[in-house]
């Protein structure tokens, strides 16, 4: 079944994919970037500013952008790597993953150009398949090194999540972690407090996390579970309102109904011998969050107790 694509008014693909339950995700060829994920009831559950700029070759300022051959302003490269500028191809040969064949999922692939190799001179196929589910988001991100030699490089699916109000929200899965505070060049420290909660700027990878962090929004009665495999860092990041105010396409009141939780491999490149393949996996979904107190126990959500 041909993947559902569409052109935007100014002339760029995004592919369309829905699900039997009513839910929808949209993603852009450009970067391979989710930009929309919508519930059943349309409610949308990726958070894209009002003022982002829809103009190659900078990529939007919401949804989930890709990372890659470089996190951030960990390296040389220009910040967050090349992928999330690049237009992708649709992979029609995704193996050893079965061929998607339903218009619920659908596979992209990024491989390197000349151009590329005169900044990062490695070849390299990047592919990437997202599949929607009832109440699930599903990305695949996967690296092959199609070069004579090794290369190592840092990851990142950076997830913008809307939230009713940044005050309000609480993360649950990272607490007495090891974590580096890009605020304080990068220095190490360790978390202290039972939840992150929220009443300033915050830039911080979280290293060596669980498999599962939970982001609880007490107002909406909503929480994002975000299960991941091959990232083992995780990137929290509010930008609070004197940087919001100086980036050029983030409203100066976004900060508020906005946070990044990220899926990341940042502290320890991941190395790849010719041939290799380093696959990532990251689920999203959303539950209904459950009051005792005004607390959500955490345990429910991170470990599954009824």
């Amino acid at each position: 079944m041909p993947v559902n694509m569409i052109q935007d008014g100014d002339g760029s693909p995004r592919i369309i994919l829905s699900e039997p339950t009513g839910s929808t995700a949209e993603v852009l060829l450009y970067g391979a970037q989710v930009v929309s994920w919508k519930n059943e009831r349309r409610e949308e559950l990726l958070f894209r500013s009002n003022k982002a700029l829809s103009k190659p070759p900078k990529s939007i300022r919401g949804g989930i952008p890709i990372c890659f051959p470089q996190f951030s302003n960990f390296g040389s490269l220009e910040q967050h790597g090349f992928a999330m500028n690049r237009l992708w191809s649709v992979d029609n040969s995704p193996l050893p993953l079965p061929k998607a064949n339903n218009q619920s999922a659908v596979d992209l692939i990024l491989k390197s150009t000349e151009e590329d190799l005169k900044t990062w001179p490695h070849r390299f196929e990047l592919r990437l398949r997202v599949s929607l589910s009832a109440n699930k988001l599903t990305l695949i991100p996967r690296v092959r090194n199609t070069d004579s030699k090794t290369f190592s490089f840092t990851f990142a699916l950076c997830n913008y999540l809307p939230v009713s109000d940044i005050s309000e929200v609480r993360v649950e899965g990272l607490e007495t972690l090891d974590y580096l505070d890009k605020l304080l060049q990068k220095g190490r420290y360790t978390e202290q407090a039972d939840a992150i909660t929220f009443d300033g700027e915050i830039d911080r990878v979280y290293l060596s996390t669980p498999t599962k962090i939970a982001i609880i929004d007490h107002e909406k009665k909503r929480t994002y579970v975000l299960r991941k495999e091959g990232m083992p860092d995780a990137v929290v990041w509010n930008p609070w309102d004197k940087k919001a105010k100086a980036l050029p396409d983030l409203g100066d009141e976004d900060y508020k109904t906005m946070l990044c939780v990220d899926s990341a491999a940042v502290e320890t490149a991941i190395i790849l011998k010719p041939f290799e393949e380093w696959k990532g996996r990251q689920e999203l979904s959303t539950v209904s969050s459950s009051y005792c107190s005004g607390q959500l126990d955490p345990r429910k959500v991170l470990h599954g107790f009824s």
